[in-house]
C-alpha cells in the first residue's frame, strides 16, 4: 500500500479479475469497518441525509425551486471528498490489522479530516468536475426528453393531473427513453469512478489514468460490476424511503465496501 503523502508518480496498476463472491465479501468488510468506527461513517453520511431532506423539502415548495439546482450540484461536488474520508478510514483500519504495519493505522478525527482536506491539492477536484459535467449532461438530456414527449401538453394538465400525464402514451414513452438514457449515463459514471476514486487516494496518479483503469476493470469484469451496480442502486433506493435516514448506514457501508473492492480489483506493481 502506497503512502498517500508521496509526491513521486506511482506505477499504473494492472486490472485484475473478480467473481460474484466478491460482492458479499466486500459488503461484509464494509459493515465491519462501519461498526468499528461508526461515528466516522455517521458523520460523512450526514451530508447526504441532510442534503436529501433539503432537496425533498424544496421540491414541495414551489417558491424555493430555484435553489434546488445549487443544492443538487453539491452532491456531485462533495461526494468524492466524502467518499475519500470513508476510504481513508478503511485504509487505516487495514494498516492497523496488518502484522507488518502499525504506524498510520489510527483513525483520529484530525488525521482523517486532514487527509480529506489535502485532496484539494491532488486529483480529486478534477474528478469532481468530471462528475458534475456528467450530472449536468444528464439534467440537460432529461429536460430534452421531457420536452420531446410532453412539451406540447398544457402545463396545467401536467401539474394538476401528473399521474394521468405520466401514464399516458407519451408519458410511458418518455419513461422508457429516460430510463434507458439514465441507465447508460449511470453506467458511464459508475465505470469511470468505481475504482478511480479510491485509486486516487491511494496512489499518485493523474485522474485521466485513474478513470481509464477504472473503465478497463469494469469492462473486464462486466457481469460482476453490473451486479454490484444493481446492489448499490437497490440499497440506496431502500435507504432513501424512510426520509433518507437509511443513508446513515448504507452510505458508509458502501463507501468502506468500495475501498475493499478496489483492493481486490487491481494488481499494484511493487
Amino acid at each position: 500500500m502506497t503512502d498517500i503523502t508521496a509526491t513521486e508518480p506511482s506505477p499504473t496498476p494492472e486490472v485484475g479479475h473478480v467473481d460474484m463472491s466478491v460482492i458479499g465479501e466486500v459488503l461484509r468488510l464494509g459493515w465491519r469497518d462501519f461498526t468499528r468506527v461508526p461515528l466516522m461513517g455517521l458523520f460523512f453520511s450526514a451530508f447526504f441525509v441532510v442534503g436529501g431532506i433539503i432537496l425533498a423539502f424544496q421540491l414541495r415548495v414551489a417558491d424555493q425551486s430555484y435553489s434546488i439546482i445549487p443544492v443538487a450540484l453539491g452532491f456531485p461536488l462533495l461526494a468524492p471528498f466524502l467518499a475519500v474520508g470513508l476510504y481513508e478510514v478503511s485504509r487505516r483500519l487495514e494498516l492497523r490489522d496488518s502484522a507488518a504495519h502499525h504506524a498510520g493505522g489510527d483513525c483520529r478525527w484530525s488525521e482523517i479530516l486532514g487527509v480529506v482536506f489535502r485532496q484539494k491539492d491532488r486529483q480529486i477536484p478534477s474528478m469532481a468536475v468530471v462528475i458534475i459535467m456528467i450530472f449536468l449532461f444528464w439534467v440537460f438530456i432529461a429536460h430534452m426528453i421531457f420536452a420531446l414527449f410532453l412539451g406540447l401538453m398544457p402545463m396545467q394538465n401536467i401539474l394538476s393531473d401528473w399521474q394521468l400525464t405520466i401514464f399516458s402514451f407519451n408519458g410511458i414513452k418518455m419513461l422508457a427513453v429516460g430510463t434507458l438514457v439514465g441507465a447508460v449515463t449511470a453506467y458511464v459514471l459508475f465505470s469511470l469512478t468505481v475504482v478511480s476514486l479510491p485509486l486516487l487516494l491511494d496512489k499518485e496518479l493523474d485522474f485521466i489514468t485513474a478513470m481509464i483503469v477504472s473503465w478497463q476493470f469494469v469492462s473486464q469484469n462486466r457481469a460482476v460490476m453490473l451486479a454490484w451496480g444493481i446492489v448499490i442502486a437497490v440499497m440506496l433506493f431502500v435507504a432513501m424511503i424512510p426520509m433518507f435516514l437509511g443513508l446513515f448506514v448504507v452510505m458508509p457501508v458502501l463507501g468502506h465496501a468500495t475501498w475493499h473492492l478496489y483492493r481486490r480489483a487491481l494488481v499494484h506493481p511493487e
